[in-house]
């Protein structure tokens, strides 16, 4: 990941913890001196080969709070509401400011108003990775509001933070959702919803809106807001893979990014989290993990990972998620990006780019540098062979990729993988593997049967599919929306022809016998 720049301090002339529009200004002025003489990577302008291809985006129709429906007292998150959320920043270059700050710790001000309430001194920032650098300027890019940013306690629906996020490589808007509706039947798990938001007057048209994982979360999911939190943020490296790097805080503060304050202590738990995991025999890892760890939580969490083949997710990246611990001292592993979920297997940073560098391949690699190594394990007894892989299993690593037939990710992939511990050094454990392939064929078997997933969607797509036709801003064409059910466009899967294709695999190798308890 890159590292957040820290201007807040150097730039607060009066000393109020944030930057006001004359501070912005010298601060800007000195990123575009930084940048131009080369002392600092990324910027405005820096774009993917997706961001080149691009067309230039069409400016939105204007829309005023008095144009839209009101949505008072109905749940923030409510799945059959689509609110509009709007956005009056300072600044008409407002989009080149944000860019400028991305990737440091400047929010810059906007009063937003939803439902005609008027919120002030909201903070924005642009988030995101791929989806941010892959996105070229007039094009939707994610956004972070924290309504709290100024004045203590304001909120919105009862949510002080919000993640709008621009379906960056899901033409159909619905992946994340679906992956939390059906993540929350398992474990704690954002709510996630679509608005449409308007900035300066402006429609920039459909967002999928994702709750954020902050206090309000875990005293949602588990009765109180002590604890620590931790993000793993996006690291194609494959670095936040709960590995035992020994017992110097600081290498794991440059991994895990904590969200919660910053005390030794939650620290030190983490560290002995991860020396457990790592060291402890197989024979013993289950009692050893048990007071410390919801273990059937994280196998629950590692089955929806690999079931709904997520690519942003542990079993290829081992980052983008969320790790709590309670006040009790037990840790929780949680989902946090899944608008990549629901596709073939593969993702940003394991293509092999020139030289053998990162790339934006579309299928793993293997070889311990990409962080997917070894291929699947053995399959499970009674499961057969996978199908597609030549006799003997998948071939090792190398630069032709591992050969992963469409969807036919193995759910024991990576359990024989030493840079995934949270996999490997679980499903060693012969009771904790039959566990998680329980887990796994209950997910394929209930949720990826187009009688139970497919009423859902269909109902997802037919309440935005007019926002999405008139939005002008989007990243994908209106027909790649249309077709995403049913219909693959030649770079996405139609969301029933992975249903369909992914349920009929996991179902033929894992053990019929097994039944998620």
């Amino acid at each position: 990941m890159r590292p957040e720049t820290k201007l807040v301090q150097q730039f607060d002339q009066n000393g109020d913890g944030r930057l006001n529009a004359a501070e912005r200004k010298a601060a800007r002025e000195q990123r575009a001196k930084d940048n131009a003489s080369g002392s600092r990577r990324g910027g405005p302008g820096r774009m993917g080969p997706r961001a080149q291809a691009s067309v230039a985006a069409t400016p939105g129709p204007k829309v005023s709070p008095s144009d839209v429906a009101s949505h008072t007292g109905v749940p923030f998150y409510d799945p059959k509401t689509v609110r509009t959320v709007f956005l009056q920043f300072e600044n008409a270059d407002w989009e080149r400011e944000l860019s400028d700050f991305h990737d440091t710790d400047v929010l810059v001000p906007a009063q937003v108003t939803v439902d005609g309430k008027i919120y002030a001194d909201v903070g924005v920032h642009f988030r995101g990775m791929s989806s941010y650098d892959m996105v070229g300027e007039g094009r939707k890019r994610s956004l972070n509001l924290t309504l709290d940013f100024v004045h203590d306690g304001q909120n919105v629906g009862g949510y002080r933070t919000l993640n709008l996020l621009n379906s960056h490589e899901d033409p159909s808007f619905l992946r994340a959702v679906l992956f939390y509706d059906i993540a929350r039947e398992y474990l704690p798990a954002p709510k996630a919803n679509f608005v449409q938001v308007v900035i300066n007057g402006e429609s920039w048209g459909l967002y999928v809106n994702v709750e954020q994982f902050n206090k309000d979360f875990v005293k949602e999911w588990y009765g109180s807001k002590k604890g620590a939190r931790w993000k793993v943020p996006g690291s194609p490296g494959g670095r936040g893979s709960l590995a035992y790097l020994g017992t110097n805080v600081d290498d794991y503060r440059k991994i895990y990014e904590i969200k919660s304050k910053d005390d030794v202590e939650s620290w030190k738990a983490l560290i002995e989290l991860c020396r457990i995991l790592n060291e402890t025999p197989a024979d013993k890892l289950e009692a050893a993990l048990e007071p410390v760890l919801d273990v059937d939580g994280a196998l629950r969490f590692l089955a929806l990972d690999n079931a709904l083949i997520n690519n942003d997710g542990y079993w290829i990246r081992t980052s983008d998620y969320s790790i709590y611990r309670d006040e009790k001292g037990r840790f929780h592993i949680l989902p946090q990006d899944a608008n990549e979920s629901f596709s073939r297997p593969g993702g940003p940073g394991f293509g092999g780019g020139p030289g053998g560098g990162p790339g934006f391949g579309r299928r793993p690699r293997g070889g311990e540098a990409s962080g997917i190594s070894g291929g699947p394990a053995p399959r499970p007894e009674g499961a057969g062979p996978v199908p597609g892989a030549p006799a003997g299993g998948f071939p090792p690593g190398g630069r032709g990729g591992t050969a992963i037939q469409g969807v036919d990710l193995d759910p024991l992939f990576a359990a024989s993988d030493a840079s995934k511990p949270l996999i490997s050094k679980l499903l060693a454990v012969p009771s904790l593997k039959a566990r998680y392939l329980a887990h796994v064929r209950e997910i394929a078997d209930r949720h990826l049967d187009w009688k139970n997933l497919g009423p859902r969607a269909e109902a997802y797509h037919a309440l935005i599919a007019s926002a999405v036709a008139a939005d002008t801003r989007k990243l994908d064409s209106t027909e790649s929306f249309q077709k995403s059910l049913t219909e693959d466009d030649g770079r996405t899967l139609a969301l029933k022809n992975f249903a369909d294709q992914r349920r009929a695999y996991l179902l033929k190798v894992t053990p019929a016998s097994a039944a998620s308890k």
